[in-house]
């Protein structure tokens, strides 16, 4: 193959994946427990966005409750993102090996 059409093809593939980024960065998903009590919103990169604590879970004679729920929280978010991520971005990020993603 030419070089030159390889660093041609290089700059379109740079371009594809700096779009998907901004995309995966927009893309939000919310995980709750405990009937709402604990909301937490992640974005496409898996960053935690916003976290929301009901004040009646926060209780300081039950802490172990309060870290089950927000785990519980996170994981229900994580599913969910990455369900959003193969259904909205499934073709772009075939070929990329997002950890956790299994696209």
């Amino acid at each position: 193959m030419n070089p030159f059409e390889m660093l041609k093809n290089l700059g379109n593939v740079k371009e594809q994946v700096q779009k998907v980024q901004e995309q995966l960065e927009a893309l939000t998903a919310t995980g709750s427990s405990g009937g709402n009590m604990v909301c937490i919103t992640i974005n496409g990169r898996f960053e935690i966005v916003d976290v929301k604590l009901d004040p009646i879970c926060v209780d300081n004679r039950d802490v172990p409750m309060l870290q089950d729920l927000i785990r519980a929280a996170h994981h229900a978010a994580m599913t969910e993102i990455q369900e959003k991520i193969k259904s909205e971005l499934g073709p772009m990020v075939s070929g990329l090996n997002i950890p956790g993603m299994g696209v």
